[in-house]
């Protein structure tokens, strides 16, 4: 199937975002990717893992386009290493989850598709819809948001940021 230009540059902007993320873990061991390093309760190694559950809950959102909460989309270890989590795991996921959203993305007809949003306890009143194209955008905002806040919990860490590390 023929990729638009409209997909490839979306793909293209949401893979730079990943990429700023992952320099801020570049060379840290499980013990410093699960550190906190400022008083918000963020690791390195839950920015990824939070990441890596969004876009896997994302993706399902805009293929299976049922209305239906993703298992662990409320779930709040999402957002911490636990029990056997390594980073390299994390990692791993994460780039399935890119790979996932890509081949996605890319099968779709064109990214109109509107699907309704799963029912949290935040939603407003009245069932909203969004389209492929609106939930691609949300997700490289969501990614752009936290690489900042990776950039800052990695300074805090070892003076080490993605500017640096470029």
């Amino acid at each position: 199937m023929t990729t638009s230009w409209e997909k490839t540059d979306l793909l293209d902007a949401l893979a730079e975002q990943r990429e700023l993320l992952l320099i801020t873990v570049r060379g840290l061991t499980d013990e410093q990717a699960a550190r906190r390093t400022t008083v918000s309760e963020l690791t390195l190694g839950g920015i990824v893992k939070h990441l890596a559950s969004g876009e896997e809950a994302w993706t399902r959102i805009m293929v299976e386009g049922d209305g239906e909460l993703p298992d662990g989309m409320l779930d709040m270890e999402q957002y911490r290493m636990t029990g056997g989590d390594t980073l390299h795991g994390l990692l791993e996921r994460y780039a399935a989850a890119a790979r996932a959203t890509e081949e996605a993305v890319t099968g779709l007809p064109d990214l109109d598709r509107g699907v309704p949003l799963p029912r949290t306890p935040w939603s407003p009143p009245e069932p909203e819809h969004w389209s492929a194209r609106r939930i691609l955008l949300h997700l490289i905002r969501e990614t752009a948001q936290h690489a900042g806040h990776a950039d800052i919990v990695r300074e805090a860490l070892d003076g080490a940021n993605s500017t640096a590390q470029r």
